[in-house]
This record gives C-alpha cells, sequence and structure tokens, in this order.
C-alpha cells in the first residue's frame, strides 16, 4: 500500500488509535487487500476519510459520535441511515461495515466514493431541492424506521435540544444581548409545540448543508454525510439547506443566498416532492427558526466543550485534539460570527420576508 500520511494526518489518526499498518492489517481480508490508501483532507467534525486506491470506495472512519452514542451502536446507526437512504439514489451506497476493534477503535464504513465537486449557490439550489425531495420520499422499511424515529414528538424533541445546547452560551461567553435574542426567538418558536398540528413525517438527514453535497458530472447532487437521519419533518432540511448558518458554513460551497433564491429552493422542493409538497408550506418559515436556533446554540456548545482535550470520549466529543488546526480555526471562526447580533439580526429579519413569498 501507498505510505502517503504527511504530518497532520498521521497526528489525526494518532488521536483516533489508528495506524496506516493497523488499517493493512484489517483490510488484508477483504476484496480491498492491497488497494494504496489516499488520505482526504480532514474537512469535518466527525469523520475521516480514507480512499482506496482506485476501488471506487472509501472509508468512513468516525472520529466520534454526534448523536452521543458508543461505538458499536454509533456504527450500526450509521449503517442503517445510509441503508435507509440508499432508495433515493442519491446517497453513496453502503458496501462493508468494518467492525469495532483494535485497529478501527470506532469501525468504519466502506462506501461507495463519489466524484463531485462542491455545491455552487445558487445555481445547484434546485439539483440540492430535487436530492432532498428524493431521500424525503424514501418509503423506510418499518424496522428501519423504529429505529431512526425519536422516543418524543420531533418538535418537542427539537426545542429540548435546542434548550439543552442553549445552557451553553454563557459558558462559550456569548454577550447577554445575544443570548437575549436567543431567548426571545426560542420562546417564539415554543409556542408551536402547543399546536394540535404537526407536518407530516418523514426520512431526513437533518445535517443537510450544503458543504455535505457534492455535484456529480450529470449535475446530480449527492448527499454524502448521513450519520444524523432521523424520522421528523423535511423542514428541518429544507432550512439547513439554504440557512445563511449553512450557506457560508463550508468554504467550498460558500455562498450567501438573497430571499429569493431561498424561495426558490423552497419551491423547488415542493415540485419535486410531489402531490403533498404544498402541505408542509405553512411550516417551512417556523421550521425554518427552530433549524436556525440549533445551528446557533450548537455553536455556542462547541466554542465551550472543543477546548477539553482531557481524553477521547466514547460517545459525542468535540475535542479539538480530534482535527487538524485549521479545521478547528475554520469552525472556531464560522461558529463565532454566528454568534455576532448583526448576523442574528439579519437572519431573523428574514423570515418575515420570506414568510411573504411563500405565502
Amino acid at each position: 500500500m501507498t505510505r502517503n500520511l504527511n504530518h497532520w494526518q498521521s497526528g489525526l489518526f494518532h488521536a483516533l488509535g489508528v495506524s496506516e499498518a493497523g488499517l493493512e492489517k484489517r483490510l488484508a481480508d477483504t476484496v480491498w487487500r492491497g488497494q494504496s490508501l489516499r488520505f482526504l483532507p480532514d474537512t469535518g467534525l466527525a469523520h475521516a476519510h480514507v480512499r482506496l486506491g482506485d476501488s471506487g470506495q472509501l472509508l468512513r472512519i468516525p472520529k466520534q459520535s454526534q448523536v452521543g452514542l458508543d461505538p458499536e451502536p454509533h456504527l450500526a446507526h450509521e449503517a442503517i441511515c445510509f441503508q435507509a437512504a440508499a432508495p433515493s439514489l442519491v446517497t453513496p451506497a453502503l458496501h462493508q461495515v468494518l467492525p469495532v476493534s483494535p485497529a478501527l477503535p470506532r469501525g468504519a464504513l466502506v462506501l461507495d466514493y463519489v466524484d463531485g465537486v462542491p455545491l455552487a449557490l445558487p445555481e445547484h439550489v434546485a439539483s440540492l431541492s430535487l436530492s432532498l425531495a428524493r431521500i424525503h420520499r424514501v418509503d423506510v422499511p418499518q424496522a428501519s424506521h423504529r429505529r431512526l424515529s425519536l422516543p418524543e414528538d420531533p418538535l418537542v424533541s427539537m426545542i429540548r435540544e435546542i434548550r439543552t445546547q442553549a445552557e451553553f452560551l454563557a459558558r462559550a461567553g456569548v454577550s447577554a444581548c445575544v443570548q437575549n435574542r436567543v431567548g426571545e426567538q426560542l420562546e417564539i418558536a415554543t409556542r408551536l409545540a402547543g399546536l394540535d398540528e404537526r407536518p407530516p413525517e418523514s426520512l431526513i438527514t437533518f445535517d443537510a448543508h450544503p458543504g455535505n453535497f457534492l455535484v456529480d458530472k450529470k449535475g446530480a447532487a449527492w448527499m454524502v454525510d448521513l450519520e444524523k437521519c432521523r424520522i421528523s419533518y423535511p423542514g428541518f432540511d429544507l432550512a439547513h439547506s439554504t440557512l445563511y448558518t449553512s450557506t457560508t458554513w463550508d468554504m467550498n460551497s460558500y455562498a450567501v443566498l438573497g430571499v429569493h433564491d431561498i424561495a426558490h429552493a423552497y419551491q423547488s422542493w415542493e415540485q419535486a416532492f410531489g402531490a403533498r409538497g404544498a402541505d408542509h408550506r405553512p411550516w417551512h418559515v417556523p421550521l425554518r427558526r427552530l433549524m436556525w436556533l440549533w445551528s446557533t446554540t450548537w455553536c455556542a456548545k462547541w466554542l465551550a466543550l472543543s477546548r477539553d482535550t482531557s481524553g477521547p470520549d466514547r460517545g459525542q466529543n468535540w475535542s479539538e485534539s480530534n482535527n487538524e488546526d485549521a479545521l478547528n480555526a475554520h469552525v472556531r471562526d464560522r461558529a463565532n460570527h454566528y454568534l455576532e447580533p448583526a448576523v442574528i439580526d439579519a437572519i431573523v429579519s428574514e423570515f418575515d420576508d420570506l414568510k411573504r413569498l411563500l405565502a
């Protein structure tokens, strides 16, 4: 196998308890034996990726569990996510699960490598919306549906998640004025839980920011990160794919969308989703507010927890020791930016503008 670990990669994999020799040994009894290891850039907080030569597949190696599971149940959860979304034909195929072992302390998935380029927005807005609609239309088998369903009402669960994350605002050193702004918006969003109505549920990715998509030569947008899949409301994905806190998160797909671009994304999704797409329209802006609150309070959580380098945790672990320095600096910059009062005010004002356009 090709030995091509550079300094940061060797440090990263050492922190994960993974060695190149260990990977070679682990792959020796698979069809990928003898494939060169091509270590991909460290661009995500939850996984490292190793391309397996010219096989057309890659290893997806968890750094931690964003859903708070120990390594073995987490790996099983990821596999279910990819299997559930497979009928959409816009997610990488799962070929094999490499179980937790000394060589892979968190295991790994072998997935198809998607040969594509980052999304260019607003050019690819319609492709992105179409792919989300295809995922949202998937008929999830009952067994997987049960395992991906939340233990409580998805709306109540989301509000609970946000409130838990909001507790980190003060710990992250966020100003009182920003804490008050977030609190006011959370109170507005919480009123939804008292309604009897709910939007229709389906399989969603819950991580649909544009940096998680690649566009192939035919113009199709592929969603490549499915760890957070759940049975919930498509509006969360539609928001996550078009919010300022999402479109400016990944520098490779960086874009600032105007409100008409955002409205076009929602309208494209409704058309692609089909006859019941319009049933979701009254929920687009309310769920967008919740998704923004989740993203913004997550930033506070990361700022508060990322400095903890006490050692690897078996579940969720945001320690900077899991990542390259450049990635940590980028995330810190974005998180602080999204917690600026002017940014918050601009996003909140957008809700009313979008509501008028979608009416």
